[in-house]
């Protein structure tokens, strides 16, 4: 294909899309009639290379990376078609290249890895080796991406309304009032409440599932045939997961768009998928209908993913055998309340996020805190951590009420209660080596070096990390190992008590099915009690002995996991269940052999 006619069949595919808009939202630089379809393709003089029904067609794609990486393509040799109106799951573990690819079609890959070969067609175009402005002018128009982080993706400098308009202004598309009416028009159609408050909001005062729609509509702005959403619902609870599914759903449908959804999720494949491609290590080792790949998966890593992924379970786990009846941690009534706002910016906001919360735990047992964002869930960790104080209540923790003890009170009972954080990269220190990591705390608190030394190493050795780990440093590690390092780290103390805040939430399916076999075997081995907080209910059911469902600050139900999942008595409870990606349709095969030791009950 030669220069001017990739150039003319950029403008004419942007003319396409400009006609599925209304008339006051059409380019107004150029009136000449518009062409249709595989009318293009005749006045053109171009054909497509791929069959007429595939928007999007990658054909033998490598990406390079740089000398000394442990592998040397990112992406190796990969196959698909992604068909009009169809939606395309590509499925792998953190690594396989699935981001890469997505990158690869947007034009956006980082300057140190680059397309060594292949081909990627877009409606006919093959994009491989067009120049920055060309790529300009099909991304947003003809191809558009959804990001996993929206608060990263998003300007925080400016409002919702003009992001939106944004992306409109700089492909030349309407006037300031046609761009500001279809940015409302918008924001309705992917479902937010208060269209015109929330055209002038700022990203960081929205959640993460208002600020997910609003990366929607900016994606749908210009409406493009493919749409391709990298992960957009991991860092989701399952209510709002189950919401951002379904609009994505709705719209392809209303739209007869191309879909080409990034996922480490089979439940979420379950839910919306037409077509599976699974990668590994930069390869694509299978693919085929949903429906096959679900039920008659061919490959053994698509097998080994499958079996990973956690399904509710109605089995109560079997008590340890040394469980005490007395118990480790008794909380009653404990309150925390947030205010926001003054009386120079308007009325202050107050929100309860943990009210009058009751519970208690035995040793050697785990107790589940489950419910969407913004229920309280990370606050009462925090509390019972004493990570911030608390308003009323008290926390009684081996017979003493630490709600109520100074922080210098306090330093001797801080080694029982350990914290297992969500962002083990976070939570690292990035030039401090694993080994001064996990032994600085002790000896701070009075234990000799050589002896702290000593007992890192036996816990690397123990988290399933070889001796070379004591000196390296956190970026040279997966996320599934950084977390393994999180967990020794914890266990340096010998506590009592372990606070696990959305541990394995950030990790895929295979690792987080590892890290909760690791902590059941440790719990079992030493007895240590566990409050394991997450959003994932089918991840709770596998590792809790009872499960508290918190909503708006308070336990709405709280009961074993035969209770909860089989007769939840909380319609909020039955809502979260209802929500689970994969659970409702029996599309996705059971797997008895998840974490624990269970007694009765069934899988769901």
């Amino acid at each position: 294909m030669r220069e001017w006619q990739v150039e003319r069949r950029i403008v004419e595919l942007s003319r396409v899309r400009g006609d599925a808009r209304s008339q006051r939202f059409r380019p107004q630089r150029d009136d000449r009639t518009r062409l249709k379809g595989e009318d293009i393709l005749m006045a053109s003089g171009i054909h497509a290379i791929a069959p007429a029904d595939v928007a999007l067609s990658v054909r033998d794609l490598s990406v390079s990376l740089p000398g000394g990486m442990e592998r040397a393509y990112a992406v190796e040799n990969i196959s698909f078609d992604l068909k009009r109106g169809q939606i395309l799951c590509i499925i792998g573990e953190s690594g396989s290249g699935k981001s890469v690819t997505a990158n690869a079609i947007m034009g956006l890959l980082p300057k140190v890895i680059r397309i060594s070969s292949g081909a990627i067609h877009l409606d006919g175009i093959n994009i491989v080796g067009l120049s920055p402005d060309k790529l300009r002018g099909l991304r947003g128009r003809v191809v558009s991406m959804i990001f996993q982080d929206p608060l990263s993706a998003l300007n925080p400098l400016m409002t919702v309304g003009a992001q939106i308009e944004e992306v409109m202004a700089a492909h030349d598309v309407g006037t300031p009032k046609s761009r500001r009416s279809r940015a409302i028009d918008l924001l309705i159609e992917v479902g937010l409440p208060d269209p015109q408050l929330m055209y002038h909001q700022y990203p960081f005062r929205l959640s993460g599932g208002q600020r997910q729609r609003v990366m929607i509509a900016m994606a749908l702005a210009l409406e493009p045939a493919i749409l391709i959403a990298d992960e957009p619902t991991t860092a989701l609870d399952v209510t709002t997961q189950a919401q951002i599914l379904q609009l994505i759903r709705d719209i392809q449908r209303r739209k007869g768009m191309s879909v080409m959804f990034i996922t480490h999720d089979f439940g979420v494949v379950a839910e919306i998928a037409d077509y599976v491609v699974v990668m590994e290590k930069g390869r694509c080792v299978e693919q085929g209908s949903a429906e096959q790949v679900l039920k008659s998966p061919n490959h053994l890593y698509t097998r080994r993913l499958i079996a990973a992924v956690p399904h509710l379970t109605g089995k109560d786990r079997v008590p340890l055998q040394s469980a005490d009846r007395v118990s480790i941690l008794k909380v009653e009534r404990l309150a925390k309340t947030y205010r926001s706002g003054s009386a120079l910016f308007g009325k202050r906001r107050i929100v309860p996020a943990v009210n009058s919360v009751t519970f208690d735990l035995t040793p050697g047992r785990t107790l589940g805190v489950v419910g969407e964002s913004g229920s309280g869930k990370s606050s009462l960790g925090r509390l019972l951590i004493k990570l911030m104080a608390c308003d009323s209540g008290s926390i009684v923790f081996e017979g003493r009420d630490i709600a109520r003890l100074s922080e210098a009170e306090f330093r001797s009972l801080r080694p029982k209660i350990q914290m297992i954080f969500q962002d083990p990269f976070a939570s690292l220190n990035p030039r401090s080596t694993v080994g001064h990591i996990l032994t600085v705390g002790p000896v701070a608190h009075g234990m000799p070096y050589s002896e702290a030394c000593e007992r890192a190493r036996e816990l690397l050795s123990h988290v399933g990390l070889d001796s070379g780990a004591f000196d390296r440093y956190p970026h040279e590690f997966s996320g599934g190992q950084r977390q393994r390092i999180g967990i020794a780290r914890a266990l340096m103390f010998k506590p009592k008590l372990l606070i696990a805040d959305e541990a394995v939430s950030a990790l895929d399916v295979s690792i987080q099915a590892q890290i909760l076999n690791l902590l059941d075997q440790i719990q079992r081995e030493t007895g240590v009690s566990m409050i394991f907080i997450t959003h994932d209910l089918r991840v709770a059911s596998q590792i809790c002995d009872e499960i508290a469902v918190m909503h708006r600050g308070q336990i709405v139900e709280r009961g074993p996991p035969s209770q909860i999942f089989l007769n939840p008595k909380s319609t909020y409870t039955r809502e979260l269940v209802a929500a689970i990606p994969g659970e409702q349709h029996g599309s996705m095969p059971q797997d008895e052999g998840h974490v624990g030791h269970h007694k009765g009950g069934e899988t769901l």
